[in-house]
């Protein structure tokens, strides 16, 4: 055991947070913590970190083990840039190699017995710099920028002219080279996209320490962690398994509670009608018979009902007016910014019913599709015609038009005065507002709640066609259930843009891949996608085509012309070619680095200095080269 929390409890004002919350995280243990939002997930990540103090209760850290911390929301300051932010975390690295590189200086002035003294530190030194990956600590750093979705160019820009996002991705990545013996987590996938999300999944599988996550992404939960504890109304309960045994055993206990608690409802106005008789009766004995059934009933441990969500749809939600079959056909369309051009002749089209996602890397250009289609941007070329009767309801997480002084019912109610009552308040218990909850305003709200507001809005919108951009953000996971049955009732048709894997699994037929500067058409879900992407690029390279269901030009995009297939198989071979060249040389290196190994340990060499420093310089000379061959072979192998 590395950590424990021993019957925390926190409370602000009359408000009880977190009540006995008790736990523990085993070495190498990945952990969830999941709950609602507002549940108390973030306070007692600060309650381990000593920034908030508990009311009651004991963390205990083993001896010695260290911890890091990434909070939702980063302050960095620095001038330096996202490079040497991340090169700080590494400075004893650095500090022991400049060490290590006087000594080298200072032994050549050196003989006899202060030789020898300073050979077996110098031979301590280097061993323990190796053992700290002292050779490759600059490739590391640049695997984790990169993995973080950095590009070479975004490494020596300032980061104190960073986005909010951004900021968090440089913590990010600081606290993955840090490498403490455990890791909290907080929210830690909000700002990356796909292609960083699974590379963070591959790091922290096999990252040696305990790693301990607050997070709703449930597709990331279920790569990752083999324990969760959720915390609910104040108290918490530890399941065995990921993020999908849990959710399996939550219903079960939650099913086998509320069944225990309806027998002992339905057995207690038993009991209830039986005393009432006896009483009616009025004889001496018939009451003494009903009194000894109240001290019974008394006595009765009354079990609580359980604490239950109803996330199932109450209504189906049809749009007021039916598109046509053709919803949209978008041709050519090509957009950038200045000299940057996110792509260039795009074309797809959607159908009525469809439920469209469209994924790809940060800054590919997804959120302009959304916003050349809705018309906030203009393209520079290219041609988006919408179908009979189609109108298009916008979702911007972003960018949501909330009164912020009017309550729930009110601003939905204004928005579409002749709704009635009843069809509102439906729609609104839909996205979990019940009862009194209609009446709170929409500034008291959280983010994720307001974003339910927005959505239930739209829903209740004489749209037909819903474009959300990242719908998700800011959601718990209950909230994101939600959704996904609103979008899956949703007789219309939806084109959406989204990093939540296990979201886009649950509601998309067809997935469109913004990859460079083309879109791939998948039909199908996530794991389809993931299915299929490897064999296309496999089988085809990255020029195949945009979409399956397009235009009259269908059948021309679907195929590439001969020479544009001979072009891609020569890029590909030559490609191939340079990964076998940088694999022979990284061979060849690694062979000589062995050899030179050997040569240091024997004691005609390292009692020679002249020959001890000349195998340590073409030492240092071959892993130099190797960690640029690996770099070139990556970046190689990521092309191909």
């Amino acid at each position: 055991m590395i950590l424990s929390c021993v019957n925390i409890s926190k409370s602000f004002g009359t408000d009880t947070v977190l009540s006995n919350i008790s736990f523990h995280i085993n070495e190498l243990e990945k952990v969830a913590i999941v709950g609602a939002n507002g549940a108390g997930k973030s306070t007692l990540l600060k309650i381990i970190m000593q920034e908030s103090s508990q009311d009651e209760g004991e963390i205990i850290l083993s001896k010695g083990a260290t911890i890091g911390y990434l909070a939702q929301h980063q302050e960095l300051s620095s001038d330096n840039s996202i490079y040497d932010e991340l090169l700080s975390m590494k400075k004893d690295i650095i500090q022991l190699d400049h060490k290590i590189r006087r000594m080298e200086q200072d032994m050549s002035h050196l003989s006899g017995a202060k030789l020898d003294q300073a050979l077996e530190q110098y031979s301590n030194l280097t061993h323990e710099f190796e053992q700290q990956n002292g050779y490759a600590y600059r490739s590391e750093i640049i695997g984790v920028l990169k993995g973080l979705g950095f590009t070479e160019d975004d490494f020596y820009k300032k980061t104190n002219q960073l986005s909010g996002g951004q900021k968090t991705r440089v913590s990010l990545g600081k606290l993955l080279l840090s490498k403490p013996d455990i890791i909290l987590l907080d929210e830690p996938t909000n700002h990356l996209d796909i292609a960083s999300i699974a590379w963070l999944e591959n790091y922290l599988l096999n990252y040696n320490g305990a790693v301990v996550i607050v997070a709703h992404d449930r597709y990331f939960l279920n790569k990752i962690v083999s324990k969760v504890v959720e915390i609910e109304q104040g108290t918490s309960t530890v399941f065995q398994g990921n993020y999908s045994d849990y959710a399996k055993k939550k219903a079960e206990l939650r099913e086998a509670k509320l069944h225990q608690y309806y027998n002992q409802q339905q057995e207690i106005k038993h009991q209830e009608e039986v005393i009432a008789k006896l009483r009616s009766f009025n004889r001496e004995k018939s009451i003494k018979r009903a009194e000894s059934r109240e001290k019974l009933l008394q006595k009765m441990d009354v079990i609580e009902k359980p604490f239950t969500q109803d996330t199932t749809m109450r209504i189906h939600l049809d749009p007021n007016i039916i598109s046509g079959n053709d919803v949209l056909t978008v041709e050519n369309l090509s957009k950038k910014f200045d000299s940057l051009s996110l792509f260039q002749n795009l074309s797809f089209s959607l159908k009525r019913g469809e439920k469209v996602s469209i994924i790809g890397e940060n800054g590919t250009g997804k959120t302009t599709i959304l916003k050349l289609i809705t018309g906030v941007l203009s393209q520079d070329t290219g041609k988006i015609t919408l179908g009979t009767n189609v109108k298009i309801g916008y979702y911007d997480q972003e960018h949501q038009v909330l009164d912020m002084n009017k309550t729930i019912l009110d601003e939905i109610h204004d928005a579409y005065p002749k709704l009635t009552q009843t069809k509102i308040r439906n729609t609104l218990a839909s996205f979990l507002f019940t009862e009194d909850d209609v009446f709170k305003r929409i500034k008291d709200l959280s983010g994720g709640e307001r974003g339910r507001v927005s959505l239930a809005k739209l829903m209740l919108s004489e749209a037909n066609l819903l474009i959300l951009d990242e719908p998700t953000n800011h959601l718990d996971i209950l909230s994101k259930e939600i959704l996904e049955q609103a979008i899956n009732n949703y007789t219309g048709t939806v084109l959406y843009v989204s990093h939540d894997r296990y979201f886009i699994n649950q509601t998309a037929t067809r997935i469109l891949e913004l990859t460079h500067c083309q879109l791939l058409n998948y039909i199908g879900n996530y794991d389809y996608y993931l299915e299929k992407k490897e064999i296309t690029y496999q089988t085809s390279g990255i020029l195949i085509n945009t979409t399956s269901s397009v235009n009259t030009t269908e059948t021309s995009q679907n195929k590439l012309n001969w020479q544009q297939q001979k072009d891609e198989q020569a890029r590909i071979r030559k490609i191939q070619n340079q990964i076998d060249k940088a694999e022979k040389e990284i061979i060849t290196l690694e062979k000589r680095n062995e050899e030179i190994d050997t040569l240091l340990v024997q004691e005609e060499i390292y009692s020679d200095l002249a020959q001890l420093m000349k195998l340590n310089q073409e030492k240092e000379e071959i892993e130099s080269k190797l960690e640029k061959l690996m770099t070139t072979w990556e970046e190689l192998s990521s092309q191909l």
